[in-house]
């Protein structure tokens, strides 16, 4: 079993404690030669589990469908994260309905995101992502073969044309996985959250969940082609906040109420968080 089969479940996020400062430093450990020759190995280790997964995946979503292989599709997201030396749990909240779809709003920390959150739940999650990454050698044809939806930022209609394939997804009765960010964070912290994902969330009456990573900054993160081993790496999945019936006026608030769900998440891992991996701790 792994953590995803028996999750721990938390009934909110935490709440900032009085004496914390608002915005916790982030402190980073410095790369040792170590580092890089552990590194090399896990980029060998991940590289050599991704080819042959996304080969055989890909192959079974043009026979039975994406939709069947969801066994096959979280044990390749498990060990695609266990491969870069982490260890992973999730924690999810019990008003979380395992039978409903989501709109999962996750911070945007490297390009493993997708590996790192998938498990955390039962749900079947569509993929959300710039057209350009359809172009990249090998995981571009695997987003098509699932159906990725594709954000386009070439005009103003693209907003409609994206709403309209989101909406495709919710009416099978599956869930989105989107980045609000949408870009990846560059200090840990979360960074500003795009409204339009939060207007089409109001549209189709989907219920979003605040989805934070934590630990995974230091594993992996934008400017370095580090894999940094021996991290703790949390997925939390905090309670849904409907969005139905809600109208253009509540959307501040709807936004605002994510970001502090996950700000607070964040600032609490960075407040008590050690820099330094578990092997090269006294």
């Amino acid at each position: 079993m792994t953590a995803s089969d028996h999750p721990q479940h938390v009934a909110a996020a935490p709440a900032a404690a009085p004496d914390s400062p608002a915005h916790p430093e982030v402190v980073l450990a410095e790369d040792s030669l170590a580092d890089r020759v552990l590194s090399v190995g896990l980029w060998g280790a991940g590289l050599a589990w991704l080819a042959p997964m996304m080969a055989l995946q890909m192959t079974l979503h043009r026979s039975v469908g994406p939709e069947r292989i969801q066994w096959l599709e979280r044990l390749y997201t498990r060990g695609q994260v266990l491969l870069t030396g982490s260890r992973w749990r999730s924690v999810v909240d019990p008003a979380i309905d395992p039978a409903r779809p989501y709109m999962f709003l996750q911070n945007h920390v490297n390009h493993l995101d997708h590996c790192t959150m998938y498990g955390a739940t039962s749900h079947f999650k569509q993929g959300v992502e710039l057209a350009d990454h359809f172009s990249y050698p090998i995981y571009g044809a695997f987003m098509r073969s699932r159906g990725t939806v594709p954000v386009h930022r070439t005009s103003p209609r693209d907003f409609f044309r994206l709403r309209d394939d989101m909406a495709q997804v919710f009416e099978r009765g599956q869930s989105l996985l989107v980045f609000p960010e949408g870009t990846r964070t560059l200090t840990g912290k979360l960074g500003t959250l795009q409204p339009g994902v939060f207007r089409i969330a109001q549209e189709l009456g989907a219920p979003i969940v605040p989805v934070t990573v934590t630990g995974m900054y230091r594993v992996m993160r934008k400017g370095s082609l580090l894999i940094r081993p021996g991290y703790d790496v949390t997925v939390y999945c905090d309670a849904p906040i409907e969005t139905q019936g809600t109208g253009r006026r509540d959307l501040p608030a709807i936004v605002e109420k994510v970001r502090s769900v996950m700000t607070l998440r964040l600032d609490a891992y960075w407040e008590q968080s050690e820099p330094r991996p578990r092997w090269r701790r006294r």
